[in-house]
């Protein structure tokens, strides 16, 4: 059932002020409702918290009983069948889409970090275009929001990518939302202000370019970790918020920083600490792998293995490298080499079955010769009569 067709003056309680006091804070939807909680609804809507409890509560039953959101308690199977309602979007890469397990995942927040030059921005570009393909192509067939937080997204980076993709240039930008932020308060104001855009443009990804520069630039020493922190936190919130409202994806990209306690192995850290770490539900580090190669390796996932992809930058955004083509070509071959061959018998079957080319039929026997009891000269003599008499002789007597 389509919790998007449920208007909120449906609910108990809900009449067209209260409703209109919702819509001005933002609040567009019963499931935006019951994520936000009372808490949060009060502080932006100046309702009493009796109120917030109460619309809230009746917003999460009416949601249990249609099977939009899980009940209190819920059985693994539920849960199973739940979440096949979540897509996924390609990549455009075979490599990446295999660790990933086929691409970035609706419904959650996809983290990626990495220096600087290491692909982060050309894989956002890059999944401006595939989010926008059907999904029998791997895409949603829907927008992107693209919140830029440091002023790097390209329209023609994605004309370039959009025709080596065999799609139409104009179309995909019309697809394309682009917030620009200019501090980290605006930052947070763009979510806080997105749901109705994300309704109306069938938004089915949000990227964050960069998640945690402005927060970073504007917060400078210790003195003002916590506040950073604090603020970042409801940032990232509004983030997982969003993606399960709308059941949309959430790709973020997050700096590094180079950790100085670090004496063996890599170095570079994550900027965000716990905050971002734990909010994110998928983290993956792009690092330089030589000329244009970059690695792509699954730091944190809840049912991912640890393990590395390689790909490069090209003229179609992140694309796979050419040895990866060719390992995927071989593998093709061998798979219609081993198609080709004809099925083996197993050595009962080819006994019980004979050698190739000849009937295993038991010979049928002339009528009324024992041949088990005639000596070779007795048979001889009989074939030679029977021919003789214009019966056909028995090829298998001859």
């Amino acid at each position: 059932m389509n919790i998007e067709n449920f208007d909120l003056s449906d609910l108990e309680g809900v009449g067209p002020v209260t409703k209109k006091k919702l819509e001005d804070s933002g609040v567009h939807s019963m499931m935006d409702l019951v994520v936000r909680g009372p808490v949060e609804l009060g502080e932006i809507s100046s309702m009493s918290s009796e109120i917030c409890e109460k619309i809230v509560t009746i917003a999460r039953k009416r949601l249990a009983e249609t099977g939009a959101i899980t009940k209190d308690f819920a059985s693994g199977s539920e849960i199973y069948k739940r979440r096949q309602s979540i897509g996924m979007i390609t990549t455009g890469t075979d490599a990446l889409d295999a660790l990933l397990g086929g691409g970035i995942e609706t419904q959650a927040i996809t983290e990626v970090f990495g220096e600087f030059g290491s692909g982060k921005t050309q894989f956002c570009h890059t999944m401006c275009v595939t989010t926008q393909k059907p999904k029998e192509e791997g895409g949603l067939g829907g927008g992107v929001m693209y919140i830029d937080t440091e002023g790097t997204f390209r329209p023609e980076r994605v004309v370039t990518i959009a025709k080596a993709n065999n799609m139409d240039p104009a179309k995909l930008l019309d697809g394309i939302i682009v917030a620009r932020a200019y501090n980290s308060s605006h930052q947070v104001l763009i979510l806080e202000e997105a749901g109705k855009t994300i309704q109306e443009e069938n938004i089915k990804l949000i990227i964050s370019d960069s998640t945690t520069g402005l927060f970073r630039s504007e917060y400078l020493g210790r003195g003002t970790l916590a506040s950073r922190q604090q603020k970042l936190g409801r940032y990232i919130r509004l983030l997982a918020r969003i993606a399960e409202t709308y059941n949309c994806a959430v790709l973020a990209t997050n700096q590094v920083s180079s950790s100085p306690d670090s004496f063996f192995g890599d170095p570079t850290r994550p900027v965000g600490g716990n905050v971002v770490g734990h909010a994110s539900t998928y983290r993956i580090y792009f690092r330089k792998g030589g000329k244009n190669k970059r690695v792509a390796k699954i730091i944190d996932s809840p049912h991912h293995p640890a393990s590395e992809a390689v790909f490069e930058l090209g003229e179609r955004g992140v694309q796979d490298t050419e040895e990866h083509l060719k390992q995927l070509d071989k593998e093709a071959k061998k798979a219609e080499k081993e198609a080709a061959k004809p099925v083996k018998k197993s050595k009962a079957k080819a006994k019980a079955d004979g050698p190739e080319g000849v009937d295993a039929t038991p010979a049928i026997e002339p009528e009324g010769i024992d041949t088990a009891a005639a000596e070779p000269e007795d048979i001889g003599t009989i074939v030679s009569e029977s021919a003789d008499a214009g019966e056909p002789a028995d090829p298998e007597l001859e």
